[in-house]
């Protein structure tokens, strides 16, 4: 059975052509309702039980999800055409808009990993006396509540909860596993009339609890607080706020599920190597402080990561990518959009990036205002932060003339700025980012905006999204050959100093992405500029800073292999005339050390610096202070030595 589309203009709201998105899309759209969610909800309904349809209403989608549960018939797919497309203040045509709307809500999204979570419900509340007491009251009957005063507060003995008094020191880890550590720790003593004594005070004392009411009112104990489960903090000023907080402490017992959001392939990283730093640009971006160095590569706290795809946005390799949805899901959606609007007859479209902030500041817009222009393209995405340089130029590779960032208040834009400056670079002034918190503002921004045209012929953005960069750059710019790009761009040249170049290989050796080699036959130091991630660790390692580095994108396909950055004439062994080592290296050090060292004083010490190898062992076994020799070998003993001792033979 073929999916069908269930279309309703909302009592007349919006204008749809049933038989242009018929055509468009590919599936049965059938004559347009005007209010399937009340009058016509028989109608509704007789659809989702025949099977395979989506509904183009998400307003209601709650109301259609219970209608199918009802009748036990599969869960209906939605999709908004009215806010995003179908209130539009404009005559323009909206069928390629959405046709693109619709063929993006029929991708299926991957199933995405998750990890469990288990809470007890022990609930560690630190503030005041006046505002904490109470709210342990209320937690009491659900939670297994400790209350962390200063000292010096008075307080009523209770059994409901614990008090105890000291100075928060450290709080580390997230919901269900937090290490507490309390400095001047004071626990009251049961008994006695009056105020509870209290137990001599001791620092360093060490706990644990599940989830942490912070009523301070002060720094909070945690980067980045908002993203971290299980820690609530609400302004002990505001009963309102308080409120909110003791029943979200409340609701956290039980077993929850933990999205994975990244995932990590540690040997892809380009973190370090042999002790000599390299890329840290995942550890300079998170937020939360989930990733940590560990050795040549990162480790990421799955629990503490709170998804904001920074991390994969600004990694140069690879090694961590979003997975929740993948990036290969991401640009599928990218090309769906684009194709489809394409294929449909729109032109010139522009991809609005959002989350869930923006969504709701195109529906107000679109409700009480002008809404988005026909040929603005909206896609709703999970972490903002996440869409980089890659996936921006992708974008633009893929056939939309322009690409907007919608920001919410509270995205990260450490990590955004630098993707914005890297893709324009390569672009033009092509993508922005819109910071606009007004839904007014926002449609006279786009209104006004007049896109370039987009480029002639769209290319599909696959691979990885160094791949996609490579491809969708030289998509954008046909007659370039290399292209400048700003300091800290993981992609670009390594520049040598021939004169003091030594050729000793140690960037070859350490060199994380394979992009410095060797040649095993000469003396030479290969370069791979296409593999390059800039990550700095050849300049580090050089000992001759013999090295920096040029970030550039070399679209030619010299990038794409080996060229020479450095080769000298190779040493032949004075002995045998095999080819060893560096001419001129050889050549100084026989200088430097030849009748001025003692150990190469003797001349035929001295020639055992131009051998190779296996000449050198040889002329050391036969020299007369041979390291190697030994006294005469003893004669083995035979019977006879044995028989000979014997007193009867």
């Amino acid at each position: 059975m073929s999916k069908s589309l269930l279309l309703c203009d909302c009592l007349g709201s919006q204008k749809i052509d049933t038989v242009a998105l018929q055509e468009a899309t590919g599936l049965a759209c059938g004559a347009c309702h005007n209010s399937l969610c009340t009058d016509q909800i028989d109608i509704a309904t007789a659809a989702i039980a025949s099977g395979d349809v989506m509904i183009a209403c998400q307003q209601e989608a709650r109301l259609f999800a219970e209608i199918a549960d009802e009748i036990d018939a599969p869960l209906p797919v939605f999709v908004d055409i009215r806010d995003r497309a179908g209130w539009y203040d404009g005559s323009d045509d909206t069928t390629p808009k959405m046709a693109a709307l619709v063929a993006d809500a029929q991708l299926t999204q991957p199933a995405s990993k998750s990890i469990d979570i288990v809470t007890q419900g022990t609930c560690l509340i630190i503030g005041k006396a006046e505002v904490c007491l109470p709210a342990a009251e209320k937690l009491a009957d659900i939670l297994a509540v400790t209350v962390l005063l200063d000292s010096g507060d008075d307080i009523a003995p209770t059994h409901a909860f614990d008090t105890v008094f000291g100075a928060l020191h450290q709080a580390t880890g997230t919901l269900g596993n937090f290490d507490i550590r309390i400095n001047a720790f004071q626990q009251s003593v049961v008994g006695g009339r009056g105020t509870p004594a209290l137990t001599a005070p001791r620092d360093g004392a060490l706990s644990q609890c599940d989830i942490i009411l912070d009523l301070t009112g002060g720094v909070p104990l945690l980067p980045a607080p908002e993203k971290r489960d299980g820690y609530l903090r609400a302004d002990p000023k505001s009963q309102p706020a308080v409120a909110d907080a003791v029943f979200a402490a409340s609701q956290l017992v039980g077993t929850f599920e933990k999205p994975l959001y990244v995932r990590l392939e540690p040997s892809l990283c380009a973190h370090s190597r042999a002790e000599k730093p390299a890329c840290s640009n995942c550890l300079n971006v998170c937020p939360t402080g989930a990733i940590t160095s560990a050795g040549e590569h990162v480790s990421i706290d799955p629990l503490i990561c709170a998804g904001c795809g920074a991390c994969s946005a600004v990694c140069p390799s690879g090694a961590i990518s979003y997975d929740a949805p993948s990036t290969d899901f991401t640009f599928r959606r990218i090309t769906t959009l684009a194709t489809t609007y394409r294929t449909a007859g729109g032109q010139n479209g522009t991809l609005l990036v959002h989350d869930d902030h923006g969504a709701e500041m195109i529906s107000l817009s679109a409700r009480y205002g002008r809404g988005l222009p026909a040929h603005v393209i909206p896609m709703e995405i999970s972490a903002l932060s996440g869409f980089g340089h890659a996936e921006m130029l992708g974008a633009l590779a893929a056939g939309f003339a322009r690409v907007d960032l919608l920001l919410a208040p509270k995205t990260e834009r450490d990590a955004l700025d630098p993707q914005l400056e890297l893709a324009r670079a390569i672009s033009g002034e092509k993508i922005a980012l819109l910071d606009i918190s007004d839904p007014h503002a926002l449609s006279d921004h786009m209104f006004d905006e007049i896109p370039e045209a987009a480029i002639a012929k769209p290319v599909l953005p696959m691979g990885t999204r160094r791949q996609i960069t490579r491809l969708s750059a030289k998509a954008l710019n046909p007659e370039a050959q290399s292209i400048a790009l700003p300091a800290g761009a993981p992609y670009g040249a390594v520049i040598v100093d021939t004169d003091a170049c030594t050729l000793c290989l140690a960037c070859a050796s350490l060199c994380p992405s394979g992009a410095l080699g060797d040649n095993p036959d000469l003396p030479q130091l290969r370069f791979q500029e296409d593999a390059c991630l800039q990550c700095g660790l050849c300049a580090n390692v050089c000992p001759e800073d013999a090295i920096t580095l040029e970030p550039q994108l070399n679209l030619t396909d010299i990038a794409l292999s080996q060229t020479i950055l450095n080769e000298e004439e190779p040493f032949a062994c004075i002995e045998c005339g095999s080819l060893f080592g560096v001419k001129s290296t050889v050549e100084k050090i026989t200088e430097k050390l030849a009748g001025k060292h003692a150990m190469f004083a003797n001349p035929d010490a001295a020639r055992m610096i131009q051998m190779c190898d296996n000449c050198r062992i040889n002329a050391q076994y036969h020299s007369d202070n041979n390291p190697f020799a030994a006294g005469e070998r003893p004669r083995p003993r035979t019977t006879d030595d044995y028989l000979s001792k014997r007193k009867d033979h």
